[in-house]
């Protein structure tokens, strides 16, 4: 029961953060599309400029994408009957996608293929992160028995 409050708290917030958040520059559309179709592309030009961009820009594209969908990849095994690494890995990447549709439609933020890849893994290693604590849980009741 917790997994799934926890769950649902977090989609609340990830959709207020990456759709309508101000601080993260989500207010007002652009006049046009934009987005980047280009595997890599966004990643290496944030490590290219990284001097001219700031560390602080630099962190919350690259490391941000990921940390962000780390919760979801732990807190959706846990909440869910469905605990496979490919269930987890496959609604990591179809949320991110989501977002990004969203973002691209609205003209709200960039619709980026580095986005989805980064999200993706960042869904991975929550699901690693996850199976991880459930090993330790499972070992440690078992000692209790």
């Amino acid at each position: 029961m917790l997994g799934k409050v926890l769950f649902v708290i977090y989609v609340i917030f990830i959709v207020y953060f990456l759709l309508f958040s101000e601080w993260y520059g989500r207010t007002g559309n652009t006049e046009g599309y934009r987005y980047n179709l280009v595997l890599f592309k966004e990643i290496r030009r944030f490590i290219e400029y990284r001097e001219e961009l700031g560390a602080f820009a630099v962190f919350t594209n690259l490391f941000g994408n990921i940390l962000i969908f780390v919760p979801f990849g732990f807190f959706l095994p846990m909440g869910s009957k469905q605990r496979s690494f490919f269930v987890t890995v496959y609604y990591s990447f179809s949320l991110s996608l989501c977002v990004e549709v969203f973002q691209l439609i609205t003209k709200v933020g960039c619709f980026d293929v580095d986005d989805l890849l980064l999200n993706t893994i960042g869904g991975t290693l929550g699901y690693i992160l996850f199976a991880i604590c459930n090993v330790v849980r499972r070992r440690y009741f078992a000692k209790k028995k």
